[in-house]
């Protein structure tokens, strides 16, 4: 389920990271799913536990997951209700950026957001 690129200048939770948030997104991961373990995520991609627990820390603080004592951890209902300072705005965006989307482009949809609410 997850790509991992070992060689890559990104560090490897932040790919975790990015690709949990992506798939929350994209509706494949849904709200009170649960995750693999740390140690599962871990073996399967041949990486450290610590690594996986650092990714699941970073979501859980940004509220895209919740974890419950010798549970495990699962998708948040709404991760993004949260959202409130720049710094977590731009963690937010950054994927974007990078998977291509234009600055005219995310000014376009915040524009018809906005207007909505209107």
């Amino acid at each position: 389920m997850f790509y991992i690129n070992l060689q890559g200048k990104q560090p490897i939770y932040e790919q975790i990271r990015q690709q949990i948030v992506r798939f929350v997104e994209l509706g494949i991961l849904k709200p009170n799913e649960q995750l693999p373990s740390v140690r599962q995520l871990a073996q399967e991609n041949g990486i450290n536990p610590n690594t996986v627990a650092k990714a699941y820390q970073e979501l859980e603080k940004e509220g895209v997951i919740y974890t419950l004592q010798k549970k495990g951890a699962y998708v948040a209902e709404k991760h993004y209700s949260g959202l409130y300072d720049h710094e977590q705005l731009i963690k937010y965006l950054t994927p974007l950026k990078d998977g291509g989307v234009r600055k005219e482009e995310l000014v376009a949809a915040v524009e018809e957001l906005f207007k909505e609410e209107n």
